[in-house]
């Protein structure tokens, strides 16, 4: 048994960290700000009105990890964590809820889905660990559920994929090996070159791109971060691409498509 999230927590400092003392001051900081003296932006904020700036500081950490940048992945999470403050002060003004409530309940998410680190479970890889961390999920949740359901529509298409995925393996539907996956999408693949129809073949490039966010999270691959890479990496390439083309006055528009492959590959 896991027993009392407390029993768990470290005493003391944190290992290779100050402890989280400023963190602490970031709470009265927020706190001091929507006070009656205090600013009369922050006062005015609502769940609602800050939605839009937790979605626009979210797209902005992730181009900056995407970029490698530590100090803008430094800043942009600051910027992230200001929005958790935010929305656990308007909270607690409201009487309902703070901080404290959201750090309590997090421990205790963690403590609970990581049974063979607080707990006596033994687990063979971090395969198994998100599997269990499905299974674990679902109990808390008082069961089973929709294998889609309180899935948020409103994710990228990629990730909502990969979640209802390992929500599915989490219940024992998992392609056991990577050949395996990866001949599931080839199956996909010609089932699309034997599509007669729009309609088929919109419903082809579906399964396609389901079965390659199953081969990718075989491989460890975050599907909608390597999509966002290839794009950054394709918008460089074709930028380099059009530079030559002008430099040797090719016209894009009018060349063969041979000499715009050859000139692509060069791009590289």
């Amino acid at each position: 048994m896991i027993g009392d999230p407390a029993d768990h927590v470290p005493a003391g400092p944190v290992p290779s960290s100050r402890g989280g003392t400023r963190l602490l001051d970031l709470v009265k900081v927020q706190a001091r700000l929507r006070e009656p003296d205090g600013c009369p932006w922050d006062r005015e904020q609502t769940h609602r009105t800050l939605a839009r700036h937790l979605l626009e500081e979210t797209h902005e950490l992730l181009e900056a990890i995407d970029a490698d940048d530590d100090a803008a992945v430094r800043d942009e999470l600051g910027d992230l964590l200001l929005q958790v403050t935010f929305h656990a002060q308007i909270a607690a003004d409201e009487g309902r809820w703070d901080i404290d409530d959201v750090a309590e309940g997090l421990i205790r998410k963690l403590i609970h889905r990581h049974p063979h680190v607080f707990g006596d479970v033994d687990v063979a890889g971090s395969d198994e660990v998100l599997v269990n961390w499905e299974k674990l999920k679902a109990e808390e949740d008082g069961g089973r559920k929709g294998v889609d359901e309180a899935i948020p529509a409103s994710l990228p298409a990629l990730a909502r994929a990969a979640k209802v995925q390992r929500r599915a393996a989490g219940w024992g539907f998992e392609w056991r090996s990577v050949p395996g996956a990866i001949g599931a999408l080839r199956e996909e693949l010609d089932e699309l070159e034997e599509a007669t129809s729009p309609e088929e073949a919109e419903e082809e490039v579906g399964d396609v791109l389901f079965a390659t966010v199953a081969v990718a999270r075989k491989l460890g691959v975050d599907p909608e971060s390597a999509l966002r890479r290839t794009i950054a990496g394709f918008a460089a390439r074709y930028e380099r691409f059009v530079v030559l083309a002008a430099e040797r006055g090719v016209d894009v528009g009018t060349a063969p498509e041979d000499e715009l492959r050859a000139l692509f590959r060069e791009a590289r």
